[in-house]
């Protein structure tokens, strides 16, 4: 292993394909690995591109590959695929749009399979993103599977998020609303030849424009109907009226929304111009420590969670559940009751105190 990760520092693509493959098989040596790669990693920025099936999240990270290494920047690409039903891999088709870039020794591209992630990434993707990073890659691109409202996993993983979306898929706007509307760093509207892109821009920056105006402690003015409209002073007394020390930068309180058509690559040279504003100003503000440390918090919050429910896959609490659950089904324990029982059954004393560092 300790080779393997001396490799993968070296920018081996073998070693560091290896090494995503043992940690998608959560292989403990290869965790233990992560050590080894931490003075290597945090150069890398992460662009997550997710959105909707059909949006051309693939073609436009195809192009966006281009842009990068035209720049002169090494780029490794982590497309998220949906798990085959019966091997449980990935099923590789958004890797077969991005062939073009297979013989650059500057560009690493990867699918890694969902294996029932319901978050429109995969489990093994913070490590993998890891590995690339340790591997030299000054750009990580992670491609969602096409995603719905509540699929927005990518935020956790990515320092710059783009989404993407594209006119004539019904409800324009339904696509992108709710939760998955309020991750995006950058918006693009994709395939914007097509009729109805100009109205779902216009779309996309009034609701962008709303919610700023909400964090900005402004209540939209909408129209007569408002309360805004008919009291002068409904900002006052609502409270809605920032201090000085809440005011926000003007410049970066409304996410921009760019047209693109990512078949002919037109847009596609302002997206990546935009992409490496957004970057440049996380540093410069702070946010990109902010959002990394957070980022940490979750992936220590999901380890633990994956470590619990690997002890409760185990033989003997397998059997301490089974017995739980006839008790709750016999209606002689109610299933709190069972649940905490069941908690308190798993050894977490010397459950998983390998030596990490080895």
């Amino acid at each position: 292993m300790k080779e393997l990760v001396r490799r993968c520092i070296e920018g081996d693509v073998r070693a560091a394909a290896r090494l995503i493959t043992l940690l998608e098989s959560q292989d403990r040596e290869a965790y233990a690995a992560l050590y080894r790669l931490k003075d290597h990693a945090g150069r890398a920025q992460v662009i997550g591109i997710t959105g909707p099936p059909g949006s051309g999240k693939s073609t436009l990270a195809d192009k966006l590959i281009t842009q990068f290494r035209a720049r002169g920047l090494r780029v490794g690409v982590l497309a998220v695929d949906p798990s085959s039903p019966f091997s449980g891999g990935a099923i590789l088709g958004d890797r077969l749009r991005m062939q073009g870039h297979a013989t650059d020794p500057g560009v690493f591209i990867r699918s890694l399979a969902t294996r029932g992630s319901l978050g429109g990434i995969s489990k093994a993707t913070h490590a993998a993103i890891r590995v690339l990073d340790a591997a030299g890659y000054d750009i990580v691109l992670v491609e969602t599977v096409g995603v719905g409202q509540s699929e927005i996993d990518i935020v956790k993983v990515a320092d710059t998020v783009v989404l993407v979306s594209v006119p004539g898929l019904g409800d324009d706007i339904q696509v992108i609303k709710a939760g998955i509307m309020e991750i995006g760093d950058i918006f693009v509207v994709n395939k914007a030849d097509r009729d109805g892109a100009d109205r779902v821009v216009r779309e996309l920056r009034a609701m962008l424009e709303t919610q700023a105006q909400l964090r900005r402690g402004q209540a939209p003015l909408g129209g007569p109907d408002t309360l805004a409209a008919h009291d002068p002073d409904f900002m006052h007394h609502a409270g809605l009226v920032p201090g000085l020390s809440e005011a926000v930068d003007e410049e970066s309180s409304t996410p921009p929304v760019l047209k693109t058509i990512a078949e002919t690559g037109a847009g596609v040279p302002e997206l990546a111009d935009t992409i490496v504003r957004h970057f440049e100003r996380l540093m410069k503000t702070g946010e990109l420590e902010r959002k990394r440390l957070e980022s940490i918090r979750y992936q220590l919050s999901q380890f633990v969670f994956d470590e619990m429910t690997h002890l409760l896959s185990l033989p003997e609490l397998s059997k301490v559940r089974d017995e739980l659950a006839q008790q709750v089904f016999c209606r002689t324990l109610d299933i709190y009751s069972a649940g905490m029982a069941l908690f308190h059954s798993i050894p977490i004393q010397g459950a998983a105190h390998e030596d990490t560092h080895a």
